[in-house]
């Protein structure tokens, strides 16, 4: 047992001045981590649009199709501008400065945006456009993303891949492919298996080649021109309905492409090491 002197105060350490100007330093906000922010508060105000002008009328018998309309491009909208600033705060912190907090910020700010948010939307889908016998299977299927975002993440943030990949479907891209399949408004069963399919590409270990360069600018320009159709729609514009159903199967048929492609290249891949290591053995067994 050790006695400390009142008087003295031994065995005691007082904080140094490097130690007070160190520990600010672990909490303190870069530019990167404010885009991550952007994209958590445009996740919970998907959400919050979902509620407020799609879910709450239909419940309370109020429903007026153009609000109905107008919230549901919106929240789709905001997950989309979440994806921009995901897309930009990995950018800046490459460039600049990542505080000790950047990962850990972003994996929650993407549980949100493309994980919490896509999932109520789908929920929401099942309460006001379904039939109650198929309200509970919708749910399950919420459920079913949501988890797929979470186990994605957390795998993202524990295994190590080669630079320039990721395994399996990007969370951002994955939840935008699950609002364009709803807004598709196809059939039940089609639509519920093409959302369980999406879930099950963001665990799978298909890869994906991360948005940088030409390819992140691609992703920019179709994110921008996703907006203008959401809000042709939600404006109920002339051709609006048309420019909604294209760029919603536009973003289904590359989820769907981008796999098979994918698998493609890993097969070829596979057979030419399969002939290389043939032709190896051959010359390696000639006198």
């Amino acid at each position: 047992m050790t006695v400390i002197d009142p008087e003295t105060q031994a065995g005691w350490a007082p904080e140094t001045e490097e130690d007070e100007d160190d520990m600010p330093l672990s909490t303190r906000l870069s530019i990167a981590d404010t885009l991550t922010l952007g994209n958590a508060i445009c996740g919970f105000m998907a959400v919050y649009f979902t509620t407020t002008g799609v879910l709450i009328p239909h419940l309370t018998g109020n429903e007026d199709g153009g609000m109905a309309r107008h919230s549901a491009a919106m929240a789709v909208i905001l997950m989309l501008l979440a994806s921009v600033f995901d897309l930009f705060d990995g950018l800046v912190a490459r460039k600049l400065r990542a505080s000790a907090m950047g990962a850990e910020l972003d994996n929650l700010s993407d549980l949100i945006s493309f994980g919490l948010a896509p999932a109520y939307f789908v929920v929401t889908w099942g309460m006001v456009a379904l039939q109650e016998a198929h309200q509970r299977v919708s749910l399950v299927a919420a459920v079913v993303v949501l988890l797929a975002v979470v186990l994605r993440l957390a795998r993202f943030s524990c295994v190590t891949l080669r630079d320039g990949i990721f395994q399996g479907m990007p969370s951002p891209f994955g939840a935008l492919t699950v609002v364009a399949i709803v807004l598709l408004e196809l059939p039940f069963l089609p639509t519920l298996l093409a959302i369980i399919g999406v879930a099950w590409l963001m665990v799978s270990r298909v890869e994906y080649p991360k948005p940088r360069g030409r390819l992140a600018v691609a992703m920019l320009s179709w994110i921008v021109l996703s907006m203008g159709m959401l809000a042709a729609w939600a404006l109920d514009a002339p051709g609006g309905q048309l420019l909604l159903q294209t760029g919603c199967s536009l973003q289904v048929v590359l989820g769907a492409m981008i796999p098979l492609f994918a698998t493609a290249r890993r097969v070829n891949t596979f057979r030419d090491n399969r002939r290389e290591s043939r032709a190896e053995s051959r010359a390696a067994q000639l006198p």
